[in-house]
This record gives structure tokens, sequence and C-alpha cells, in this order.
């Protein structure tokens, strides 16, 4: 058994029993003491004497049958042994003590007439550590029954739930058989998936256990369907790179199968599949395309996808214009404005798509442009009407001259002066 210690209460009875003679003056009387042990132990009945006279004594088990008979062995049972017969005190011991041992023996004094008084043994039945039983499996969302059953014990042991550190009230039954007890405790609780490998316990307590207490340490398996990631690659990728796709999955159980596809096509020729690993060498533009990883187990099924990008090996420049400082006039020869190239981004919402996008035309330079030509226009032509106007004046003057000069000549003329006098060029 598992206890071979032994472990005895003795409680002093009363006299009950006296025996008298009647062809003696003294008085004989006998004592017994109670016993309590653990099964599997040893335990020892002692019958005490006062006023032996040497009288027979007989100690009988339970069922009246004879033990001992004034110290001789009367029943073939090992396990009894003799260890004490004197005037004052009898005393056997019984190894190897089980439930069916248990009851009140006999210590007999045989004179004239018989006197006895009776022994009780008790045996007491600490419980195993008790066991879990689930009635159906977890799954996610709904709940699990489990029962934390001790199937023996005298006295019935108490049951109780752990978990982190509190107790779960449970519905407790308890089923008597014959001189031993069996107790069950029954929990239910609801399961999501983070409750996978939560741990929950069941202990028992006893008094023959003094104090300590037999533990079931159990953790929830919880059922739960297949979630899927493609983590993709960073960066651009290019003719003649190398792509390598991993598929991160979770489920209880763990799909034990993953299946790589490309939608509306087939896999290339040069596709490399290691279990959740997708691999292509030496990419082209060919090979542009959505492929999907899937997995699935008893309770459903999960897929990713990933949009496959390629670009070819020209190289691209990009031209930042630079953050205007001070408007300065502008006074220069015409810029010539810079046209930028296309770059090309990853789009951060989806690792998976790479999206094209234009860098911003630089409207600035040329309005800047376009304000220094019709600067330029407009002085050309204020510097043109202004020359214009300056030679009609100019042109004037000397034709209102010219005509002073004519008049003078007409009037010597008409007064008759000599002609030599008054002979003189004019040029208009």
């Amino acid at each position: 058994m598992a206890f071979a210690t032994v472990w005895n209460y003795c409680v002093p009875l009363t006299i009950i029993t006296a025996a008298c003679f009647v062809r003696s003056a003294r008085c004989q009387a006998v004592q017994a003491e109670n016993v309590t042990v653990l099964e599997g132990g040893t335990a020892q009945i002692s019958c005490r004497l006062q006023n032996y006279d040497g009288s027979i004594v007989v100690i009988q088990n339970p069922r009246r049958q004879t033990l001992f008979f004034n110290g001789t062995r009367a029943l073939k049972d090992d396990r009894f042994q003799m260890v004490l017969f004197t005037p004052r005190l009898v005393r056997i011991t019984l190894t190897n003590v089980s439930v069916s041992d248990e009851g009140g023996y006999f210590c007999q004094l045989y004179t004239d007439s018989t006197h006895h008084q009776v022994a009780t043994l008790s045996v007491l039945v600490p419980p195993e550590t008790p066991t879990v039983e689930v009635k159906q499996e977890a799954v996610e969302g709904g709940e699990v029954e489990l029962t934390c059953v001790s199937p023996r014990s005298k006295p019935a042991a108490t049951l109780r739930w752990i978990r982190n550190g509190r107790e779960i009230p449970g519905v407790v039954s308890q089923q008597d058989n014959g001189k031993t007890f069996s107790v069950s405790s029954t929990i239910r609780i609801p399961v999501e998936r983070k409750d996978n490998g939560a741990a929950l316990s069941c202990e028992a307590f006893h008094p023959a256990l003094g104090g300590q207490k037999r533990v079931r340490h159990y953790r929830l398996d919880v059922y739960f369907a297949p979630t899927v990631r493609i983590i993709p690659p960073s960066g651009i990728l290019r003719e003649g790179d190398s792509l390598i796709l991993t598929c991160s999955i979770t489920g209880n159980p763990l799909p034990r199968s993953i299946q790589w596809s490309k939608i509306n096509d087939t896999l290339p020729e040069r596709a490399e599949i290691s279990g959740p690993t997708f691999q292509i060498s030496r990419l082209s533009q060919t090979h542009n395309g959505t492929y999907l990883c899937q997995a699935q187990n008893n309770y459903g099924r999960a897929a990713d996808h990933y949009t496959l990008l390629v670009y070819d090996n020209v190289s691209l420049i990009t031209t930042v214009p630079s953050t205007p400082k001070t408007t300065q006039p502008i006074t220069s020869h015409p810029v010539t404005p810079t046209l930028l190239t296309p770059n090309f981004t990853q789009d951060v919402e989806d690792p998976g798509a790479v999206v094209e996008t234009h860098s911003a035309v630089p409207y600035a330079v040329i309005g800047g442009v376009l304000a220094l030509l019709v600067f330029t226009v407009i002085c050309v032509l204020i510097v043109t009407i202004w020359c214009s106007v300056r030679q009609k004046g100019s042109y004037l003057t000397h034709e209102a001259s010219g005509l002073d000069e004519h008049g003078e000549v007409q009037e010597a003329f008409l007064n008759g002066n000599d002609a030599s006098q008054g002979k003189k060029e004019y040029l208009l």
C-alpha cells in the first residue's frame, strides 16, 4: 500500500466489564483501547488486565473468530502477531491493514461467566492524486466540461478547482462504495482561442493527509481553425532578383499540409516549395501575379495572398526639388525646368503590393519663367514706343525751322532787295 507507517490514536475507555468471581473476593477487570490506522499500516490492539489471576484470555476478530487463546495462535493469519502477554497487558499487532479489517476486536476474560471488552479498529483511506476527465473536446467559442474524480477514500475527500489562484465552484457528487467513497467535482467554463494551454488544478483534501493535499494539474486544449499570413520580402523586386515568401500558420491542431497556388494561372517552373516557404529564383515580369497560401484543419480553412510586381533593370534617378527660400526678383536668364522621373514606393498598408507614384511637377519654376518672359516683352514694347515718340518730335522741330527761313527769302524778294545780298541756300 501507499502508506507503511503506523498512525495510532489511543483513546482510553472507561471500564465497561468487570469479571467478578464467586469463589474469590477479588474482582478481575479488562479494558480495551480504540485504534485508528491508515490503510496499509500496522495496528496495535491492546487489552489491559486488572487483578488478573491466570484465567483464560481470548482475543477475537470482528467476525468472532478466535485469534489467540492465552497467547497461542488460533487463526492461521500471519498478519496477526502476539507481541506481549503479561498479567497486566496483552497486545497483538496487525500488519498491512485493510478496510476489511475494520471493526470491533474482543478482549474476553473467561471465568464462571464470560465477560469481554471491545477495541474498535478504524481504518482511514487517504485519496490518491485525483484524475481529470473531459466529457467533450473544447472548441473555440464553446464550453468545456471538466470532472475531477477521487475514486476511493474514507471518509470522503474534499475536492476543489483552482485557476489563476482562484477557486472555481463545481458541482460535487459522492458515491458510497461500501466502506469507501468516490467523489467528483464538475465545472463548465467557456473557452476561446486565447485559453489554449491555460493551467487549471484539482486539489483533494483529507484528514489522513495531515494538512497536505493531492493535486492534479491540467492544461486546457482548445481546438480552433487556422490563421494564415504571408510574410513578404522588403523593397522593390527587379528582373533577376529572387523571391522568398514565408507562410506563417497557427491553429489547433496545426495544419499538416500547406498549399501554394497562383490565381488564374499555374505556378512558375522555377518555383520551389518547402513546407511554408515559397521561392522563385531569377525573377522576370512573366512571374507577375497573385500568389496564394492556404491551410486547413478539422475546424476550418484560411488563406492569404501576395501580389508580385517585377520591374525591369532600368535605373531610376529621382530629382527632388529643394525647399524654396526667400523669394528673389527674377533678373537672370530664364531657367529651364527639370523634368522629374517617376519614383516607386511600397504601399504601407499592403506590404505585398508595390505601388507606382510620380514626383510633383515644378509649377513654381515654370511660372517664374513665364513671368520673366512677359516682363521682357513689356520692357521691349516700352522702349520701342519711347524711341518712336522722340524721333517724331525731332522731325517736327526741323520742319518748323525750315518754314521761317523760307519766309525771309520771300519777304526780301518782295521788297526788291539785291539778289546778291539775299542769296542763301536753304536745305529743307
